[in-house]
């Protein structure tokens, strides 16, 4: 179900640069409001990373800042579809995705990270999922990740909407693939039994696509110069301290 949040990001015009009264344009911006702590939805108030984050660059880049909020597998769709100018929502940037999409400069650097159920001694790394059964989250880039091993071909994968931290736990499956920071939290977060198995594998750079038209581009160059100054001055390091406690911004968590 698609459901929109409004947010005054643009607070002034003498701050935002939405000059002569001029009403500040809109930046319709797609996430899925259920990936904690990334964007996610308590007591009908959308919040999360991504949120901060967008709000600070619409304030920045004078931009009224409305939320839709949709599952994870059509927010590509949207974008295409022109329902939505932007996804915040950790998209990886990959070489099928620049083909298509105009991206910003990366604002997560991440891994790509395996977790098993507590006491799997099977499972120690990414280089023992020969053989075993692998879920990724339905329209994730992790599939492709696994896609990509040379041992592909020996890896059972599986694609979810949801419960696959469930179907882990509950030895359904036997790992699952999602990216370090997002298992660190769901790991913390979760009353299921999970570890983490051995260390990140191909780092993941996420940023935020628009289409690769004029006016995409045009939208993209301004997001990307408030980021620029969202650095500088260090709020995008705030933000990320507020919601990990660590730097995601500029070097993959520890």
């Amino acid at each position: 179900m698609l459901k929109t949040f409004a947010a005054a990001a643009a607070l002034s015009a003498g701050l935002t640069g939405a000059a002569f009264g001029q009403e500040a344009e809109t930046l319709r911006v797609g996430m899925s409001g259920g990936y904690f702590p990334f964007t996610f939805v308590q007591q009908d108030e959308l919040q999360g990373f991504e949120v901060d984050l967008m709000n600070a660059i619409g304030e920045e880049a004078g931009l009224n800042i409305e939320y839709e909020t949709m599952s994870f597998s059509g927010l590509v769709g949207a974008l295409e579809s022109e329902r939505i100018d932007t996804i915040a929502n950790q998209i990886t940037i990959t070489p099928e995705r620049e083909a298509k999409f105009a991206f910003t400069d990366p604002y997560v650097i991440d891994g790509a990270q395996v977790v098993t159920k507590e006491g799997n001694d099977q499972i120690e790394g990414v280089e023992d999922l020969r053989g075993k059964t692998v879920a990724v989250n339905l329209g994730s880039n992790f599939e492709q990740l696994l896609r990509d091993l040379p041992y592909a071909d020996e890896i059972d994968i599986r694609t979810y909407e949801s419960n696959i931290e469930q179907d882990t736990a509950l030895g359904r499956v036997d790992a699952f693939v999602m990216d370090r920071v997002s298992s660190a939290q769901v790991i913390q977060e979760s009353p299921l039994p999970l570890e983490l198995a051995g260390q990140p594998f191909s780092e993941i750079r996420n940023a935020y696509p628009f289409r690769d038209t004029e006016e995409g581009r045009a939208l993209r160059d301004r997001v990307d110069a408030a980021l620029d100054t969202l650095e500088e001055n260090g709020t995008l390091t705030e933000i990320s301290q507020k919601w990990f406690d660590n730097d995601i911004t500029s070097a993959a968590a520890e």
